[in-house]
């Protein structure tokens, strides 16, 4: 069997399995594995074609990595803007009941607030960070 055929079916089954992983990672492998069926076919060596792989794949993963890592994860769908547009909106909280709750009218509904937990409850207009359940976390503006 010809070495790119070899080079090719690593390739192959690295994508294969990154499918069934979920794993990007895998993909950069395979990029490795192409780089190295590349160089098969232009006649290079079986040690050139291991290195091609090698500088390819890795260099493809640390480039990955590193994209990763300079972009912080999203924000869960509870707390995230682009999934909840009540994220950000204002609200008035008159006063907090002793379990450190409030109604208020938003939306045209009343909702059940509640506040940060390292934060005192303060009447006033107050902005809403997150949805846990159907309550609205607020912090003070």
């Amino acid at each position: 069997m010809e070495a790119s055929t070899v080079w090719w079916l690593l390739a192959g089954a690295a994508v294969v399995v990154e499918l069934v992983t979920g794993t990007f990672y895998l993909l950069m492998l395979a990029l490795g594995c192409v780089a190295a069926a590349l160089g098969a076919h232009l006649g290079a060596s079986a040690v050139v074609q291991t290195v091609a792989a090698s500088v390819v794949g890795g260099g493809a993963v640390t480039m990955w990595s590193r994209i990763r890592s300079e972009h912080p994860k999203s924000l869960p769908a509870s707390a995230n803007p682009d999934v909840n547009l009540d994220i950000g909106e204002t609200v008035l909280v008159n006063n907090w009941n002793a379990d450190g709750t409030a109604q208020v009218h938003y939306r045209g509904a009343n909702w059940t607030v509640v506040h940060r937990p390292d934060t005192l409850p303060t009447h006033g207009l107050h902005r809403v960070a997150e949805l846990v359940g159907n309550r609205l976390l607020v912090e003070k503006l």
